[in-house]
């Protein structure tokens, strides 16, 4: 889904294998079909020490083979919204 950070390895796919790993904070899941229990994801590779972007990528993986880590309300980023005042008869 996207907001979720995804681990990409040799499991899901064979071109992240060993040290090639990434880290994708997922922004879209395409919906046109594929093979069977493979998908594309666009997002976002994450360096984990810094928690930034690093650079937009188009990811095709198996589905089985994603370590998922989903976003909660924890590690949500700050909603940039101000507090709403009303005042009567308004």
């Amino acid at each position: 889904m996207p907001g979720d950070l995804v681990l990409i390895d040799g499991r899901a796919s064979v071109q992240f294998g060993g040290d090639r790993a990434l880290w994708l904070r997922v922004t879209s899941v395409c919906d046109k079909p594929t093979y069977h229990g493979w998908v594309w994801l666009t997002g976002y590779a994450i360096d984990l020490a810094t928690g930034k972007a690093l650079a937009r990528r188009e990811v095709f993986a198996q589905i089985a083979g994603l370590q998922i880590q989903r976003r909660t309300t924890d590690n949500a980023p700050p909603r940039n919204v101000a507090p709403v005042m009303r005042r009567r008869g308004v």
